[in-house]
């Protein structure tokens, strides 16, 4: 079944986000400040259209903001947060195509490199995907385990 993707206003993806990352937390909890930010853009993935799959299956913000300290890929950036994945669609592409998606539209508006402190449970996922570790592992409250995770965008 093909996976659509499409830029969509932040109402199209928050329960996603809120569902999947902050379960059983306040929705504010899954409200980022970055949301309001110029330049700010959400990634939704969805399933063939009229399918049951129609909902949003997959999502992912994305903010411009430089890669945090040195050593990382150079240029202007792009951090994503808020990457998501309905418990049904994990493992069908559902991430991955909001990734592809959003690094598009991250490369359009200007962006030679994109990062995020990914949990350290996604590394593969950043890792197939072209993005390596910076730093160690570190852990946020009440979230768990993370790793920055960065790649270059080349020509």
């Amino acid at each position: 079944m093909p996976i659509r993707t499409a830029v969509v206003p932040l109402d199209a993806i928050f329960d996603l986000r809120w569902s999947v990352l902050r379960p059983g937390l306040p929705a504010e909890t899954a409200r980022f400040a970055e949301d309001a930010w110029e330049g700010a853009f959400h990634v939704a993935a969805h399933g063939a259209a009229g399918s049951a799959e129609d909902a949003v299956l997959g999502c992912g913000s994305f903010y411009p903001e430089p890669f945090p300290g040195p050593g990382g890929p150079p240029g202007p950036a792009y951090r994503i947060r808020g990457m998501a994945s309905a418990a049904a669609a994990r493992g069908r592409g559902y991430g991955a195509a909001v990734l592809a998606a959003g690094t598009a539209e991250a490369r359009r508006r200007g962006a030679r490199a994109l990062w995020c402190n990914g949990r350290t449970g996604a590394r593969g996922f950043y890792e197939h995907h072209g993005y390596r570790t910076y730093g160690e592992e570190f852990t946020i409250e009440g979230v768990g385990p993370h790793y920055v995770f960065a790649r270059e965008l080349l020509d």
